[in-house]
């Protein structure tokens, strides 16, 4: 049996060729195109990225900087705030400064002018303390033995328009002396009502706040007091000038079966406010 042989296949050459080149340009246009767009995403990516570095990077050194400047303009801000604290309160430390000069000018004026008025020698002189320590409530003034003060002068005061009694010098320095004021319980003062002219004593009860106390007026007197009445020294006992204002009647209190009578007085001198007073030359104490 013969065998047969099987037919080879027809090669066509240009046909081959034809394919293999079309096959090769194709792959070069794919890895072409498929570069190139990588190359740009790649590019793409890169500037975007580096974009938003750039971006961040500004937007951050931008907040350090306005963070940098609102710290600088708020620490300038507060110096010019305490600047312009300080200088109001100097201002106004300049106003106070300026007012209180007035006042004192005020004062002076009134203390100069009573000086002037008086018809004897005196030793003009300012409050400058207490002392508590004393057996009496003394007062404390800044004149002594220096600008001739000496023990038992009277001191006197002037308040709102009237002249008041203060006490008296009770021990001196130097510079200083302690005046023993009306108030207190070991002062008695011969007085006398200002109109009426019933005489009696006057005697402290150890405060500046207590009310004097007037004693010994005779009974028949009661009919021509009246709350109000001024009383004043009458020059007995050779201390306290007569004439001198101690108060006014606060109340008036008697008893049937007693002799005498008493009052009670508010003195005229403001202790809490008094600043300046007078020292009475004792030579020139005419009563």
């Amino acid at each position: 049996m013969a065998i047969k042989e099987k037919k080879k296949p027809k090669v066509y050459p240009k046909l081959s060729s034809y394919v293999f080149a079309a096959l090769v340009i194709g792959s070069f246009s794919l890895l072409f195109f498929s570069t190139r767009s990588f190359i740009v995403d790649v590019k793409d990516a890169g500037l975007s990225f580096f974009s938003g570095m750039r971006g961040g990077i500004h937007e951050l050194s931008s907040l350090v900087s306005r963070t940098v400047l609102s710290i600088r303009e708020l620490a300038a801000l507060r110096r010019e705030y305490a600047e312009l604290a300080d200088r109001v309160a100097r201002y106004e430390q300049l106003e106070r400064t300026a007012v209180e000069i007035r006042q004192e000018n005020i004062r002076l004026r009134e203390q100069l002018g009573f000086s002037r008025s008086l018809n004897y020698r005196h030793i003009p002189a300012e409050l400058i303390g207490r002392d508590p320590d004393n057996l009496f409530s003394a007062l404390v003034i800044n004149k002594g033995k220096y600008a001739g003060v000496e023990n038992n002068m009277v001191v006197i005061a002037w308040q709102n328009g009237v002249q008041g009694l203060v006490g008296k010098v009770i021990q001196t320095g130097q510079f200083e002396s302690l005046v023993m004021p009306v108030y207190d319980v070991g002062s008695f003062i011969a007085a006398r009502f200002f109109v009426s002219r019933y005489d009696g004593i006057v005697e402290g009860q150890g405060g500046p706040g207590a009310p004097l106390r007037m004693r010994f007026i005779q009974k028949r007197a009661r009919n021509e007091i009246s709350r109000g009445d001024l009383i004043v020294s009458n020059g007995m006992g050779g201390v306290y000038p007569g004439g001198i204002t101690i108060g006014r009647v606060n109340a008036v209190h008697y008893q049937e079966d007693e002799i005498s009578m008493e009052v009670e007085l508010e003195s005229v001198v403001d202790f809490s406010r008094l600043e300046y007073v007078f020292v009475i030359g004792k030579e020139d104490q005419d009563g």
